[in-house]
């Protein structure tokens, strides 16, 4: 099979590219452990590469599974002692620690409630264990991790779209800054967090992704031309 081919889970992709030994595995695939430098589909789509060395299924699944690493917007939906829950779309809620933010002591917790919408990263991601998530890096700094401001929306995308959108060579993004002021912090589970000053702005940004949602990037521009 070959990329773009559509795949269906039990296939086997032969003789996939890594760097210095390394292979990048994205969603609906899984390393083959009885047969080196080839992957096992787990999920049925179209096989998708990326240079030098990323493979990943893209299909119809809107159920997010989580992955070791993955950075992911979500919803605190409770609070259980110094551990919130919460939601990033994943089977079960995600657990974070109030101690896994910057700064962050037994006696100096960070102000989080019910209802504030967290960027974070995945630490663990098993599935006998519910995902366990962190707001600071291997330094101990939150760098753009942690609580997003309450002015911002949070929008549900699909997963396919979200993949696309955190390619550095697809242009959507790019084009909707130059004709709209906004912020946007998107995870690899299809959250999206948006802030623009106006609302007609955020009315017109969700139209814009809706629309790029069955276009290919090289037409995106011109839909986008379509909004004002």
């Amino acid at each position: 099979m070959s990329v773009n081919d559509f795949v269906l889970p039990g296939d086997v992709v032969q003789t996939v590219k890594s760097v210095r030994g390394v292979t990048v595995v994205g969603p609906g695939l899984r390393q083959n452990e009885e047969k080196p430098n080839t992957l096992c589909v787990t999920q049925a789509g179209k096989l998708c590469f990326k240079e030098p060395n990323t493979y990943w299924i893209e299909g119809k699944r809107n159920r997010y599974i989580p992955k070791k690493g993955d950075l992911v917007v979500g919803i605190v939906v409770k609070k259980v002692g110094d551990t919130l829950k919460i939601d990033i779309g994943s089977a079960e809620f995600a657990s974070l620690s109030m101690l896994a933010f910057e700064g962050a002591t037994k006696k100096q917790k960070p102000d989080v409630q019910v209802g504030d919408i967290i960027y974070a990263k995945l630490l663990n991601a098993h599935r006998e264990m519910e995902p366990e998530l962190v707001c600071i890096d291997s330094y101990y700094k939150a760098g753009k991790l942690g609580v997003l401001s309450n002015d911002g929306y949070l929008i549900n995308i699909s997963l396919n779209l979200a993949q696309r959108l955190l390619s550095i060579e697809n242009p959507l993004l790019r084009t909707l800054g130059k004709k709209i002021p906004y912020e946007i912090v998107l995870g690899v589970n299809r959250k999206m967090w948006l802030f623009a000053k106006k609302a007609k702005d955020i009315i017109t940004l969700v139209r814009c992704f809706e629309a790029a949602e069955n276009q290919i990037d090289k037409n995106i521009i011109e839909v986008c031309k379509q909004f004002k």
